[in-house]
């Protein structure tokens, strides 16, 4: 089983989980909201603001994941999008849309205001 952790109050990454959610994986995963529901963050180490920077997810291991490695690891949970997440690791795509997908996070994070509010809680 995974834990995904995402931003409930994020449209673009809302509409990404809930297509994700109508889909079956190959193994359960646990979808958490830290948006609305910090508490699942608990066990992390995370600040919520620091989680709501970055998408995270648990492997079966334990291991947290973060930014692109989040994704292929959910990503590969699901038929039709392994192959991508595949992809994604192939050296100098890895590193390509890690720098996509970092200076993308910093700009959603600016724009939302909880995101902005969550670092003076």
């Amino acid at each position: 089983m995974i834990s995904v952790y995402y931003d409930g109050k994020c449209s673009l990454c809302s509409k990404e989980i809930n297509y994700f959610k109508q889909r079956t994986p190959k193994h359960p995963i646990l979808w958490h909201d830290i948006a609305t529901h910090p508490e699942h963050l608990e066990d992390t180490g995370l600040s919520q603001s620091e989680a709501l920077m970055f998408m995270r997810v648990r492997d079966a291991t334990g291991t947290l994941h973060s930014e692109v490695d989040a994704f292929i690891v959910m990503w590969s949970q699901f038929s039709g999008w392994a192959l991508l997440a595949r992809a994604l690791s192939v050296p100098g795509i890895y590193q390509l849309v890690g720098l996509v997908y970092r200076r993308f996070a910093a700009y959603r994070f600016a724009k939302y205001p909880h995101c902005k509010a969550s670092l003076s809680g």
